[in-house]
């Protein structure tokens, strides 16, 4: 079975799930999209309000921030592959309940396991602390940690935590800290990939 076969299979599973609470809200669970044969994948929180309208991470406001913020990177939407720790849109936008992050958080796992990635980015305080913990890193705050490349070396991954785009609609300073993240990442992306 090729990676695309598994991705589009665990994509029918998230559509399907009932897993938690969170189905009984959803208008359209969002499982990801992207390449899957990406070195490079980017991990939100949740799906939002348009999110969960469109079924594809990243298209309300903060995914417009997002796209710039690719943009200044040099990255492509279609070539990477982009995700959130849980799948259905909390309601009013809350954060996920752990019961709900472990609920989906193998739908992830897989997602990681088919595209291999050699570079996660995490964006906001829930994906990186899931994915610190995952691969055993202390979560200090984003603020301490924020546009660092971690090198896991017995992983052959490197895991860059940055602010979540949506910081920027209510917190216009962190903007320009996260454009300048975006612009280190373009450096460090041009010796890599």
């Amino acid at each position: 079975m090729s990676n695309k076969n598994t991705i589009e299979e665990i994509n029918k599973e998230i559509r399907k799930c009932k897993k938690c609470r969170l189905y009984l809200n959803r208008k359209n669970p969002v499982p990801g999209e992207g390449s899957i044969n990406t070195s490079i994948m980017i991990i939100g929180e949740a799906p939002g309000y348009f999110e969960d309208i469109q079924g594809r991470p990243f298209v309300g406001q903060a995914g417009k921030i997002l796209d710039e913020l690719l943009s200044i990177a040099n990255l492509n939407r279609e070539k990477v592959f982009i995700t959130n720790i849980v799948k259905c849109r909390p309601p009013e936008n809350r954060v996920p309940k752990d019961d709900e992050i472990n609920s989906c958080k193998d739908y992830l796992e897989k997602q990681i396991e088919i595209i291999n990635p050699k570079i996660i980015i995490t964006l906001g305080n829930v994906s990186t602390q899931y994915i610190f913990n995952k691969y055993g890193l202390e979560f200090e705050s984003m603020s301490s940690i924020h546009g660092k490349i971690f090198d896991i070396i017995e992983y052959k991954i490197k895991i860059i935590p940055l602010y979540h785009p949506a910081a920027a609609l209510y917190n216009p300073k962190i903007e320009k800290i996260m454009k300048n993240d975006w612009k280190k990442i373009s450096l460090f992306l041009k010796n890599i990939v």
